[in-house]
């Protein structure tokens, strides 16, 4: 048995019943016209490739969760504009769900709890929008200018555990680019943006090394799920570790308005993590903590670092 994890989206068109009771030979043309036109040059564009057609339906599987999402978010944008001229009850819209899953594979087709979840991510996702997973939405970090809604656990249909689940906020479609003056590096950045970097060990053991470098990169995953906030990766900001730095020449280099830097000290079962978030642009300390914890707390310290720098 072959197994791989992989990106999967399911599609369908909503309404798509009632659309052939109405005009099946239409309904048909607008379909394969579309997918002729737009979704499955889009698929291809971001290496996907499709499992299945289930009349009005697809599904697909991509070897990355950002081209999953990516495409999806193209393709119902496109969509939009497609429909602006077509009355509202001859509308051919798409719904999409996106999971990362473990999937079963025989020959070109795919099975297992991955795709289950796809689908039933599809089936309660809005007409013309797109719900993904929690994993999806994790692996995705702030990699795509898209806003994400936390709908939280959702019970879904004949899945035995709950799923987290995430709504894409496609907003309106992006206006087409007029060419003219380039806008200031200032009014471009819309989020507020922080670099996280790398903590300091100061346990005088480089076997710690781990440790610390652990705690970076894990507030640098929980700061990335939070759509409203511009996150510098973690391979960027990992070029600065082991060098003397000065935080707001690291901050002009990195194009950011906040950092977090800070430091660990363990010894024994017992850990100490210090914190400070720093504004770039006038040097002073927004926020300063420290924590003395038990190693078994270590989750519940990151939880709580994230939790106030995000109020902060």
């Amino acid at each position: 048995m072959e197994r791989r994890l992989t990106a999967i989206l399911a599609a369908d068109v909503v309404g798509y019943s009632r659309l052939m009771g109405a005009n099946e030979a239409g309904t048909l043309a607008a379909l394969k016209a579309h997918r002729k036109e737009l979704v499955d040059g889009k698929i291809a564009e971001y290496q996907g490739r499709i499992v299945k057609l289930t009349g009005d339906g697809m599904l697909v599987e991509f070897p990355s969760v950002v081209n999953a999402v990516a495409c999806a978010a193209e393709i119902q944008h496109s969509m939009r504009g497609r429909n602006e001229d077509v009355p509202p009850d001859r509308r051919i819209e798409f719904r999409v769900g996106i999971n990362l899953g473990d999937v079963i594979v025989e020959g070109d087709d795919i099975f297992g709890d991955g795709v289950n979840v796809a689908a039933r991510l599809e089936g309660i996702a809005k007409p013309g929008g797109i719900a993904i997973s929690g994993s999806v939405r994790d692996h995705i970090g702030n990699r795509l200018d898209l806003a994400f809604e936390d709908l939280g656990e959702q019970a879904l249909k004949n899945i035995e555990r709950p799923v987290r689940v995430y709504t894409v906020s496609l907003g309106a479609p992006p206006a087409p680019a007029i060419p003219g003056p380039a806008a200031p590096a200032e009014a471009k950045k819309e989020k507020p943006s922080i670099a996280v970097l790398p903590f300091n060990n100061m346990s005088g053991d480089p076997e710690q090394e781990y440790f610390s470098d652990g705690i970076t990169e894990e507030i640098i995953t929980d700061l990335s799920k939070i759509s409203g906030l511009h996150v510098v990766a973690r391979n960027t900001v990992f070029t600065f570790k082991g060098k003397p730095i000065k935080v707001q020449e690291a901050a002009k280099e990195l194009g950011v308005t906040f950092v977090l830097e800070g430091s660990v000290r363990k010894a024994g079962s017992r850990v100490r993590i210090s914190g400070q978030l720093i504004d770039a642009k006038g040097g002073g300390h927004l926020w300063a903590d420290r924590y003395d914890r038990d190693l078994t707390d270590i989750f519940a310290i990151q939880d709580e670092i994230t939790h106030t720098i995000v109020s902060s």
